[in-house]
């Protein structure tokens, strides 16, 4: 799950709005102060946006991730209380860490 979240989200963060708030998510699902069940619905969540099977194949442009963003949407305002502001910040560096990276 580790390395495909952060294979898909290396391929993708151009492309996808919600960047942030799927890392931030990836940061509170694995946050050992996170409840568990939190834990799971962010991880249920970050699991669809991975996996290839999908309703909306993630191939075509611009709607393609719409399904994706839909889910981890009502996920983060289900939970939105448990994505910290400390995840958000952790989200951005890693942002920036990957724009900054050579290819």
């Amino acid at each position: 799950m580790r390395h495909g979240f952060w294979a898909k989200i290396k391929s993708t963060a151009a492309r996808i709005p919600f960047a942030e708030d799927a890392i931030a998510s990836y940061y509170a699902a694995f946050d050992q102060r996170t409840p568990l069940r939190v834990r799971a619905m962010l991880l249920a969540a970050l699991a669809y946006f991975v996996l290839p099977l999908d309703v909306i194949p993630d191939i075509f442009p611009v709607i393609g991730f719409t399904d994706d963003a839909a889910v981890l949407m009502a996920v983060l305002k289900l939970l939105s209380g448990h994505v910290t502001p400390e995840h958000y910040a952790a989200a951005r560096d890693a942002l920036a860490r990957l724009k900054n990276r050579p290819d």
